[in-house]
């Protein structure tokens, strides 16, 4: 028929270059020079999940360290997937991986088709510190905040304790708009609770919205609860009716090196070099803003914020993965970092302060301080699961969903699962393979070629020696050398005022 519009061709996978980005370039020119300049300035070394983390970065995508080659079945066509580091610190593109895997995972086979609301608690600034030096401390942290809003709950309903159960996943995001460190707890709590019948099935009753009184007393109410527990712990002090963090250990290489740099990017200041204990430098590119009016659910009381007013109806599954999207979001996007004619890095707050501040202004070498700071230590669960929802619960398996329906994968999914990661030969219960990712999220079609439309990729092999790699990247004529690192310059040349 004359006139008629073509459907749309289907966008298709193409590599990411990170090698091209400005972050991939700082952390490649002075990364080296950042550790080695931090052991000058302390004479202590960094961690060395910390120096992994950079090492691991700068392979992350480059095809010269390892990769799949896939091979379409129909036209022959190659393409090579470079493998990626799958770290949790700073790296956008793992980070935007693991994002939307999550978010697809809770929506899919954790949280309820209930209600969800939001409580996000964030702390001051001298418990950011303390959590993140002793990040065991999360955990009863955490225990003290769901049972506070858990009988919160209960109340609300009518029910007693043992009548009723709620559930919760809690994300802890460990970062500011800014880069910054600031450990707060983003939880998705079920919006009322569950009761179980007659016949041990499990009915949802919920619960009514928290007024700005109720947040005020919760708030209170946690405050109490976790001074009195960390009074219990010994990490709290009291003197003469004043409470103080008790003094830390002092001894060891990470009190000389890791927690300066946690302190100082939790307070937006330089940890190391000539501008050590200064505030980062600011640029106002926007116009000041006045005091907003108070927000409606929200509790803010010596430091200490609450705040509830964000709810998601059991029906908007889209809107719900949208939120557990931004609350599992990177810390950086290669978008934001940027260098300016003085060769210093300009980095572009997603949303503009009050004060009109649009970017940080940091030598490379403070910034490589920052990205240290964001970096979790190993084997630290970020992602907790509490009530109905954890793990052992006895009616975990009555409430979560069961996900969409079940399809038979195809070869081509297998392959593109593997095409940032490589999977250990166990597979994961209800994991999502990047190929559905992309689909799902950005409709890009990863299952068929590229060249000629029509046919499948298939992995025909997992490059891993150097030989093979060099080989076939040069019949290709791609470079087969990865990007070389900078070399440790001489502590303090290199700082830019």
């Amino acid at each position: 028929m004359r006139g008629a519009a073509r459907p749309p061709r289907p966008l298709h996978y193409e590599r990411h270059r990170p090698e091209q980005t400005t972050l991939y370039r700082l952390v490649q020119q002075h990364a080296a020079h950042f550790i080695a300049h931090t052991a000058a300035s302390t004479g202590a070394e960094l961690p060395r999940f910390i120096k992994d983390e950079f090492d691991a970065f700068l392979e992350c995508g480059i095809l010269a360290h390892g990769f799949l080659r896939l091979r379409c079945g129909e036209c022959g066509h190659d393409k090579l997937l470079a493998f990626s580091c799958k770290r949790r610190g700073f790296c956008p593109s793992c980070g935007a991986r693991r994002m939307s895997q999550t978010a697809a995972h809770l929506v899919d086979h954790v949280i309820p088709h209930v209600p969800v609301r939001q409580w996000v608690l964030s702390l001051p600034i001298p418990l950011r510190v303390l959590l993140a030096a002793q990040p065991e401390l999360v955990t009863p942290v955490l225990q003290v905040v769901q049972r506070v809003v858990e009988r919160h709950l209960l109340g609300h309903t009518g029910l007693k304790s043992d009548e009723g159960q709620g559930g919760a996943v809690t994300l802890i995001q460990r970062f500011g708009s800014a880069a910054n460190l600031n450990i707060h707890l983003h939880c998705l709590v079920l919006d009322g609770v569950y009761r179980c019948g007659a016949d041990g099935a499990p009915s949802f009753v919920e619960a009514d919205a928290p007024t700005d009184e109720e947040l005020h007393v919760l708030l209170r109410s946690v405050i109490a609860r976790l001074m009195k527990m960390l009074m219990r712990l010994g990490v709290l002090v009291e003197d003469m009716g004043q409470i103080y963090l008790a003094e830390p250990d002092t001894e060891g290489e990470e009190s000389r090196t890791l927690r300066p740099l946690q302190a100082a990017a939790i307070t937006y200041r330089i940890a190391f070099g000539p501008r050590a204990g200064q505030k980062v430098l600011t640029l106002r590119g926007a116009m000041p803003r006045e005091d907003r009016a108070r927000q409606p659910q929200c509790a803010d009381i010596d430091g200490f914020s609450l705040h509830a007013a964000v709810r998601v109806q059991a029906h908007d599954r889209k809107r719900l993965e949208q939120l557990c999207r931004y609350i599992t979001r990177p810390a950086l996007s290669d978008e934001r970092v940027q260098l300016n004619a003085a060769g210093q890095v300009e980095l572009k707050l997603k949303t503009p302060w009050r004060d009109g501040t649009t970017h940080l202004v940091m030598s490379p070498l403070e910034f490589m301080q920052r990205l240290a700071a964001l970096v979790p230590r190993p084997r630290l669960h970020l992602i907790r699961y509490h009530g109905v929802l954890a793990p052992n619960a006895k009616l975990r398996a009555q409430v979560v969903p069961q996900g969409p329906p079940a399809q038979a994968p195809a070869a081509t999914e297998a392959a593109a699962a593997a095409a940032c990661e490589v999977e250990p030969v166990q597979a994961r219960p209800h994991r999502i393979s990047w190929a559905r990712l992309l689909k799902r999220i950005f409709d890009i079609d990863m299952q068929h070629c590229p060249h000629c439309g029509a046919g499948e990729l298939k992995i025909i092999a997992a490059i891993l020696e150097r030989p093979v790699i060099e080989k076939i990247l040069s019949h290709l004529g791609l470079d087969p050398q990865p990007p070389p690192k900078g070399r440790a310059r001489e502590a303090g040349l290199h700082f830019v005022a």
